[in-house]
């Protein structure tokens, strides 16, 4: 009985878990600033890759309607010769739901003012070059 009462229990200890917690908080404080600016620019990462593909879009349009440089290209137009079953074919918009619109032949597509702006604290103007 009396090798019961003297038998330390194991365990922590309130301090050690708190101590522990604000580690793991710091830790966190630190990292997801660092996680949050990489997102946004894989985002921006893929409106450059957009832009790519409907240039490559509209220059397979153009090639194959006979339009001359300068032509327009309504976006139904170019979306057609997208990849099926994709955000950009079915909508013709970037990851922030404005719209590319009307494109010109022999001309670069340029990024949407508003998306610009979203994403200026992760990219600067020569990101966007040459889609400026």
């Amino acid at each position: 009985m009396l090798n019961k009462l003297n038998h330390k229990r194991a365990g922590f200890t309130l301090v050690e878990i708190m101590i522990v917690v604000a580690i793991i908080a710091l830790l966190a404080a630190i990292a997801v600033p660092g996680f949050l600016r990489a997102r946004k620019r894989s985002q921006a990462s893929k409106i450059i890759n957009d832009l790519r593909l409907i240039d490559a879009a509209v220059d397979q349009y153009a090639i194959e309607n006979a339009k001359a440089s300068g032509a327009t290209v309504n976006v139904q137009d170019w979306t057609n010769y997208l990849k099926k079953d994709t955000t950009l074919y079915s909508t013709g918009t970037d990851l922030f739901g404005n719209d590319y619109g009307v494109q010109t032949v022999d001309s670069l597509p340029k990024v949407p003012a508003s998306t610009k702006t979203a994403l200026s604290d992760v990219t600067d103007d020569s990101f966007w070059s040459p889609y400026n």
